[in-house]
């Protein structure tokens, strides 16, 4: 069957669950969890799954909002990873480009993620569809995978050996444009340095307390001296878990931080780490204090793989990027003309990876072409936990135009967008683009062993 036959199959058979897909991801966005704890978030796309024939493990790993649905047999084994954590602090109104919270301090989805499960799943049923239609043999997969933004699932599915039997593995991440993503990441650890000293009256007898409070001021300055003796590529930030206390006349006995340690490569993290844990002994040291030092994660840096990344991007050309309209078009500007030109530039940055006329989009708010997979040894300077799949089984990802031209990532504007009909339509391009490249990766078995 030729490609244009296959794309008007695949666009029928989104098109009569496109409603379905909508609600699945407009239903995750209206539960906001954070990681580890999306129960109901995973209840919904579980419940999608089995509606659709999908054998669905629950609890996998050990991880109670992990979980795999699994339609077919035989090889190849197709992986397709959903995720769908939220993150703190970022409630807002769906379709209000005012900072308007639903819940005062509460979560939301500034990652979009509750897209990027839904439209993943979307992809895996859309996938079944046509397989079953055109009697295809081989196993389609889509991973519940919790914990993206903190925690990291992926590391531990990827640690126990979840995805080694991945013939291929494919995702998506909303985005300003429409892309597969060349582009690695950067490697992430987290570790947590708890300070234990001794209390004391802080005027009366200062020299009887040991300040764990003093010893979490001292590692950071020594790290801010450590960053000029790193590679430059390298990102090293921290936020105080505990200070404590509220009173200024105690010494204060205990105190924690929380550290994220990046850089393009795990083994270069592994390097800074150890540096970092010698400055936390050695603030211990200088405070009299002890310290404990616990990594409680730590995720790879995302590896393209070069001929499935090429095939999505035969797909999404092929399909075409979002079919917005003029409501969508007014939306978007409502948003694009709130930001900074240093937010444009940012997303104008990312866009250039593939786009040979990306200067072209500094003045338009939705991005609707499709640029073309280029190879590159360019790095984002994110992090996923992507990344950890990326080692275990070949992996390529895409960017849909999801939200607005230059809209900041992690912010309430993306919260606001990824609950309208600009992310409703690139959900029909995900389920599209994705489904078409796990039919095309089927069809072609010289890719898979290549």
């Amino acid at each position: 069957m030729d490609m244009e036959n296959k794309v008007r199959q695949i666009r029928e058979l989104v098109e009569a669950k496109r409603e379905k897909f909508a609600r699945v991801s407009d239903e995750v966005w209206a539960v906001p969890e954070l990681y580890f704890h999306e129960t109901k978030s995973a209840a919904i796309l579980i419940k999608a799954l089995k509606e659709e024939g999908f054998e669905v493990q629950e609890g996998v790993d050990g991880i109670p909002t992990a979980f795999i649905g699994t339609w077919g047999s035989g090889k190849p084994v197709i992986g397709i990873l959903g995720e769908f954590d939220a993150l703190p602090s970022l409630s807002q109104e769906a379709g209000c480009w005012e900072h308007k919270e639903i819940v005062k301090g509460g979560p939301g989805h500034g990652c979009g993620h509750n897209a990027l499960g839904a439209g993943a799943m979307a992809a895996a049923v859309a996938a079944k569809d046509y397989m079953e239609k055109n009697g295809l043999s081989g196993t389609i997969r889509y991973y519940g995978c919790p914990a993206e933004e903190a925690g990291w699932g992926k590391m531990f599915l990827a640690r126990d050996g979840y995805f080694d039997d991945l013939d291929a593995c494919y995702t998506w991440h909303p985005g300003v444009g429409n892309m597969v993503q060349g582009t690695s990441s950067l490697a992430n650890m987290c570790a947590f340095f708890t300070f234990k000293g001794r209390t004391s009256h802080a005027a009366a007898s200062p020299h009887l307390g040991r300040s764990a409070l003093d010893a979490c001021e001292l590692m950071n300055v020594g790290v801010n001296y450590l960053r000029e003796h790193v590679i430059p590529e390298a990102r090293i930030h921290y936020a105080y878990q505990d200070v404590g206390g509220a009173a200024p006349n105690v010494v204060q006995d205990h105190a924690q931080l929380k550290y994220f340690i990046r850089a393009p490569k795990i083994t270069q993290v592994k390097e800074i780490g150890e540096r970092v844990k010698d400055i936390a002994r050695g603030a211990a040291l200088m405070t009299g204090t002890e310290v404990d030092i616990y990594f409680s994660a730590g995720m790879c840096d995302y590896v393209p793989n070069d001929v499935l990344s090429e095939i999505l991007s035969e797909a999404l050309v092929a399909v075409g990027g979002p079919k917005f309209d003029d409501a969508d078009r007014e939306l978007a500007k409502k948003f694009f003309d709130l930001y900074t030109p240093s937010e444009i530039e940012a997303a104008l940055k990312r866009l250039s990876y593939n786009y040979e006329n990306w200067e072209d989009y500094r003045t338009i708010p939705l991005v609707e072409e499709v640029g073309p997979y280029k190879k590159t040894s360019a790095y984002g300077f994110g992090s996923t936990d992507v990344g950890d799949a990326s080692y275990a089984a070949p992996t390529a990802q895409m960017n849909v135009a999801t939200y607005a031209n230059g809209t900041p990532g992690h912010s309430w504007n993306v919260t606001a967008q990824v609950n309208s009909s600009i992310t409703h339509k690139a959900l029909v391009t995900v389920a599209e683009a994705l489904s078409l490249a796990c039919i095309l990766t089927i069809e072609r078995p010289e890719a898979v062993k290549a």
